[in-house]
């Protein structure tokens, strides 16, 4: 009696790696594809983002034999790491961790400190932020006059003549987008006599000067 049969040799899986069709993908706008490398016949491919476990979604999108992940579109969210995992029944690998470079922004930028209010002769100092990637190029307008780019602007012992608008302007060099933002500052004149008697004093009083 002849017993025949079939003997399937598995090979050993080298170690995947992830390649992306677009390498600083804008975000809102690019979609991103990763595929898990090399392509092996029987082979069950895995996905993972930070650590978990990667589902289809309306957004991240596996291919039939999931090898591939399709980002739609990325976001600033998206950058990851991301690995990959390939097994059959005698090995297992998974890739080096792969970070997306999601380019944004840069956002509204905000103005610091929130006063808008000051006193004659003290320092102005403003400092300009936005969200960005790369960071942002940061210049400055007084009353609609340019300033020398700079994310801090700072003005010692202010006058009345320092009070008006101040815009923030923030310049991503790769999205080729700016966003302002407007902050008013008022400087004021304090005029008090002081008259103590023991912890009772006048307090003071202020009015704007023009």
């Amino acid at each position: 009696m002849q017993v025949t049969g079939q003997l399937h040799v598995y090979p050993e899986l080298p170690k995947p790696s992830i390649t992306s069709n677009n390498s600083l993908p804008e975000e809102h706008k690019d979609p991103v594809v990763l595929t898990c490398e090399p392509q092996t016949h029987d082979t069950t491919y895995l996905w993972l983002i930070n650590s978990q476990s990667i589902m289809n979604s309306a957004r991240l999108q596996l291919s039939k034999d999931n090898r591939t992940l399709t980002l739609l579109p990325v976001t600033r969210n998206d950058t990851g790491p991301y690995e990959c995992e390939t097994r059959n029944p005698v090995s297992a690998g998974r890739s080096d961790p792969f970070t997306l470079n999601v380019v944004y922004g840069p956002d509204a930028p905000t103005i610091s400190p929130s006063d808008s209010h000051y006193l004659r002769g003290t320092n102005l100092n403003l400092s300009c932020h936005a969200a960005s990637n790369p960071p942002a190029q940061y210049s400055w307008l007084i009353n609609g006059s340019s300033q020398q780019p700079t994310q801090e602007l700072f003005i010692p012992n202010i006058t009345a003549h320092n009070s008006g608008s101040y815009t923030c302007l923030a310049y991503n060099s790769v999205t080729i987008l700016r966003r302002t933002t407007i902050k008013t500052i008022t400087v004021h004149v304090i005029s008090y006599t002081t008259m103590c008697y023991t912890t009772i004093c006048d307090i003071p009083t202020e009015h704007s000067e023009w």
